[in-house]
This record gives structure tokens, sequence and C-alpha cells, in this order.
């Protein structure tokens, strides 16, 4: 399962706000964790997160896009839509 991610990195607190669409009707997820973007800490953090929210290992989520963007793209083993869905709301 792929989930796009859009991280706000020294957002004062962990936590996940809610789901948002691009212009072009494209689904992401918006998060923000307390780290700052130096050294990876901010996606580490955000790796962290979602797995804790999914309730699988760290190793089941990988970053594979967007490492110094904002925008990122998650691929996450064993987890399906109803599974995103039951962590964080319906995708708009």
């Amino acid at each position: 399962m792929f989930l796009t991610v859009r991280l706000t990195p020294r957002g004062g607190r962990e936590g996940v706000d809610g789901w948002a669409a691009d212009s072009e009707g494209r689904s992401y997820l918006k998060v923000r964790v307390a780290s700052a973007p130096v050294e990876g800490e901010a996606n580490a953090a955000l790796i962290i997160l979602i797995a804790k929210r999914l309730g699988v290992a760290k190793s089941a989520v990988r970053l594979t896009a967007g490492a110094t963007a904002r925008l990122k793209r998650l691929e996450i083993d064993g987890v399906e839509e109803a599974d995103l869905e039951k962590a964080f709301g319906p995708r708009p």
C-alpha cells in the first residue's frame, strides 16, 4: 500500500491532522512532527508515527519518495485501504 503524506516538521507536537486533496484531486495525509528536518530526523519521526497509528512494525514503513520535500510517498507492508480508513478516517 502506498500513502502520500504532507509533513510539517517542527510542528510543535506529533500528530495527524487529517486528509486533504491537491488541486488535481489526489488525496494526502497531513502529518506534523516535533522533530526538525535535519539529518532525516523528521522522516524518522514520521515513520515511527505512521507505524504506531497503523499497528505495524517500523520496518514495514519505507520512505520511497520525497526525502527532502514536504510531500512524501510511503510504502507500507501489510496494510490495506480499510486499515488506513480505520486509523485516519475516510479519504476525501
